[in-house]
């Protein structure tokens, strides 16, 4: 089992950018496929919202709404998944958490996977 640990989170201001990542603890991801979620402040667990997945075989997608400013990237051992996030906005600001789950899955199942504890990013106007 994959246990997955997120960092980079932050607060940062209205047009700016940052990069989340999220690596497996004690282990790679090998052959698991890996995406990031977000829920914002006071939404219930179920309404968590995903944002963008890489398959184990590379193939990467982003939620539509997202597309143009967020990208999902991995290393080549591996060990890491890097959300990158630009032109932030307000309605961005959430908790953002990183999910393994075999392959093959959809995206769009979020009751599913190893979950991490989650990274805080805030967005300032």
């Amino acid at each position: 089992q994959v246990q997955p640990v997120e960092s980079g989170g932050g607060s940062v201001q209205a047009g700016g950018s940052l990069t989340l990542s999220c690596a497996a603890s004690g282990r790679t991801f090998y052959n698991y496929d890996v995406g990031w979620y977000r829920q914002a402040p006071e939404a219930p667990r179920m309404d968590r919202e995903f944002v963008a997945g890489i398959r184990w075989g590379g193939g990467t997608t982003v939620a539509a709404s997202l597309k143009g400013r967020f990208t999902i990237s991995r290393d080549d051992a591996k060990t890491a998944v890097e959300l990158h996030m630009s032109n932030l906005q307000s309605d961005d600001g959430a908790v953002y958490y990183c999910n393994a789950r075999p392959r093959g899955q959809s995206w769009y199942r979020n009751d599913y996977g190893y979950w991490g504890q989650g990274t805080q990013v805030a967005v300032s106007s």
